[in-house]
Protein backbone atom coordinates (compact mmCIF):
# COMPACT_ATOMS: atom_id res chain seq x y z
CA UNK A 1 0.00 0.00 0.00
CA UNK A 2 1.47 3.33 -1.05
CA UNK A 3 1.50 6.03 1.58
CA UNK A 4 1.80 9.67 0.66
CA UNK A 5 3.72 11.71 3.18
CA UNK A 6 3.36 15.47 3.02
CA UNK A 7 6.51 17.52 2.86
CA UNK A 8 4.72 20.28 4.76
CA UNK A 9 3.48 20.39 8.30
CA UNK A 10 -0.11 21.32 9.02
CA UNK A 11 -1.37 23.40 11.93
CA UNK A 12 -5.04 22.66 12.42
CA UNK A 13 -8.00 23.60 14.57
CA UNK A 14 -10.75 21.12 15.38
CA UNK A 15 -14.23 21.96 16.60
CA UNK A 16 -15.12 19.36 19.18
CA UNK A 17 -18.57 17.95 19.83
CA UNK A 18 -18.99 20.26 22.82
CA UNK A 19 -18.14 23.36 20.75
CA UNK A 20 -14.65 23.80 22.14
CA UNK A 21 -11.64 24.25 19.87
CA UNK A 22 -8.49 22.11 19.81
CA UNK A 23 -5.27 23.08 18.02
CA UNK A 24 -2.59 20.63 16.90
CA UNK A 25 0.03 19.83 14.26
CA UNK A 26 0.58 16.90 11.91
CA UNK A 27 2.14 15.89 8.63
CA UNK A 28 -0.86 13.80 7.55
CA UNK A 29 -4.15 15.66 8.00
CA UNK A 30 -6.53 12.88 7.03
CA UNK A 31 -4.83 10.25 9.19
CA UNK A 32 -4.77 12.59 12.18
CA UNK A 33 -8.43 13.57 11.73
CA UNK A 34 -9.38 9.88 11.63
CA UNK A 35 -7.34 9.25 14.79
CA UNK A 36 -9.14 12.02 16.62
CA UNK A 37 -12.57 10.77 15.53
CA UNK A 38 -11.80 7.17 16.44
CA UNK A 39 -10.86 8.19 19.99
CA UNK A 40 -7.15 7.56 19.39
CA UNK A 41 -6.16 11.21 19.09
CA UNK A 42 -5.32 13.66 21.84
CA UNK A 43 -6.69 13.00 25.31
CA UNK A 44 -8.59 16.31 25.14
CA UNK A 45 -10.62 15.28 22.10
CA UNK A 46 -11.37 11.71 23.19
CA UNK A 47 -14.27 12.78 25.40
CA UNK A 48 -15.47 15.49 23.02
CA UNK A 49 -16.32 13.52 19.89
CA UNK A 50 -17.04 13.96 17.09
CA UNK A 51 -14.49 16.49 15.92
CA UNK A 52 -14.50 18.49 12.71
CA UNK A 53 -11.52 20.17 11.06
CA UNK A 54 -12.50 23.83 10.79
CA UNK A 55 -9.15 25.41 9.94
CA UNK A 56 -5.69 24.46 8.79
CA UNK A 57 -2.63 26.02 7.31
CA UNK A 58 0.71 24.68 6.12
CA UNK A 59 4.10 25.40 7.59
CA UNK A 60 7.46 24.58 6.00
CA UNK A 61 8.87 22.53 8.88
CA UNK A 62 8.09 21.14 12.32
CA UNK A 63 9.71 24.04 14.14
CA UNK A 64 7.55 26.60 12.33
CA UNK A 65 4.45 24.45 12.92
CA UNK A 66 5.15 24.19 16.66
CA UNK A 67 5.67 27.96 16.92
CA UNK A 68 2.43 28.66 15.06
CA UNK A 69 0.52 26.09 17.14
CA UNK A 70 1.76 27.78 20.32
CA UNK A 71 0.76 31.21 19.00
CA UNK A 72 -2.76 29.97 18.16
CA UNK A 73 -3.15 28.24 21.52
CA UNK A 74 -2.39 31.55 23.25
CA UNK A 75 -5.27 33.31 21.43
CA UNK A 76 -8.62 33.82 23.10
CA UNK A 77 -11.49 31.66 21.87
CA UNK A 78 -12.97 34.72 20.14
CA UNK A 79 -9.72 35.30 18.22
CA UNK A 80 -9.57 31.61 17.28
CA UNK A 81 -13.15 31.87 15.98
CA UNK A 82 -12.05 34.86 13.87
CA UNK A 83 -9.21 32.76 12.48
CA UNK A 84 -11.61 29.91 11.65
CA UNK A 85 -13.87 32.37 9.80
CA UNK A 86 -11.01 34.10 7.98
CA UNK A 87 -10.96 33.84 4.20
CA UNK A 88 -7.84 31.90 3.40
CA UNK A 89 -7.07 29.62 0.48
CA UNK A 90 -7.70 26.09 1.67
CA UNK A 91 -9.69 23.17 0.40
CA UNK A 92 -12.64 21.68 2.28
CA UNK A 93 -11.74 18.88 4.66
CA UNK A 94 -12.28 16.06 4.43
CA UNK A 95 -12.24 16.07 0.64
CA UNK A 96 -15.80 15.87 -0.79
CA UNK A 97 -15.36 12.28 -1.93
CA UNK A 98 -14.50 11.28 1.62
CA UNK A 99 -17.19 13.12 3.58
CA UNK A 100 -18.56 10.72 6.14
CA UNK A 101 -22.11 10.99 7.44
Amino acid sequence: MDSVISLSWYVYILRCGDGSLYTGITREMERRWEQHNSGKGARYTRSRLPVQVVYWETQPDKSAALKREWAIKRLSKARKEDLVKSPCPRLPFPPPSENRQ
